[in-house]
């Protein structure tokens, strides 16, 4: 600052002010008697200043207003109660109907009601053995089973795959090729034939079921199938 008021004081003259605005602070300086002033240069007046200052002061709306409460005013809040209610529950997803009928039910019905037509067309003679109506019973287990050229089991059969693996069934042993199932029992008369006998002709051979009827798996082609003996002159065969 001395430094700077020298330069000022030997740039403006002798008893010469020089206001400098500076954060607001306004400095005055007295340059000494020994410097000459240059003419041109007109003094500050310092209490011109002062009057302005105090001028901007006292002009109307500078002051805050002032706001004044009795003291026996009341205060009164209006609570606001909230509430909240749970969300609905998501609607039931829509309901699917699909009708399903497994394969078993199916070939159960279907084994019913192919015994009942059997039995209807032909009254059957009475079983005269245990034996021989379990083999009727487990044959009809497999109606439908397709015909497969030499299959032994329920995946597939052919005429004598079927009537060994029934005969298995009850304990009874019979040879593999239906040639050979000819000679596996005693040979009786149409009629004395019963149901549960072997039915044969050359090259196939079946289930005789009485009242004509039998079962067999009979050609590719043609499932498993419970009917009326469609061959003539059959030979039965007793081996229960």
């Amino acid at each position: 600052m001395t430094t700077f008021g020298q330069a000022v004081a030997g740039t403006v003259g002798r008893r010469t002010a020089a206001a400098v605005a500076s954060s607001g602070i306004i400095l005055t300086l007295s340059a000494s008697a020994g410097i000459a002033a240059p003419n041109n240069v007109a003094p500050v007046q310092t209490a011109n200043l002062t009057a302005a200052a105090a001028a901007n002061l006292d002009a109307p709306g500078t002051t805050a207003e002032t706001v004044t409460v009795a003291a026996d005013a009341a205060w009164t809040f209006t609570a606001v109660e909230a509430t909240s209610e749970a969300a609905p529950p998501p609607p039931p997803p829509p309901v699917v109907r699909t009708e399903t009928t497994s394969r078993s039910t199916t070939t159960q019905a279907s084994r019913s009601t192919e015994r009942e037509a059997v039995e209807e067309a032909a009254p059957a003679p009475q079983v005269t053995s245990a034996s021989a109506a379990a083999v009727i019973d487990i044959a009809y287990r497999y109606v439908g089973t397709p015909y497969v050229y030499g299959g032994g089991t329920p995946s597939g059969f052919d005429c004598s795959g079927f009537t060994s693996y029934v005969f298995a069934q009850v304990g009874i042993s019979l040879p593999r090729s239906s040639s050979a199932q000819r000679g596996s029992g005693t040979v009786v008369s149409a009629s004395e034939a019963q149901p549960g006998d072997l039915i044969w002709w050359p090259g196939h051979v079946g289930i005789y079921l009485g009242g004509n009827q039998h079962i067999a798996a009979r050609n590719p082609g043609t499932p498993l199938t419970a009917g009326p003996i469609y061959r003539s002159n059959p030979t039965f065969i007793r081996v229960l």
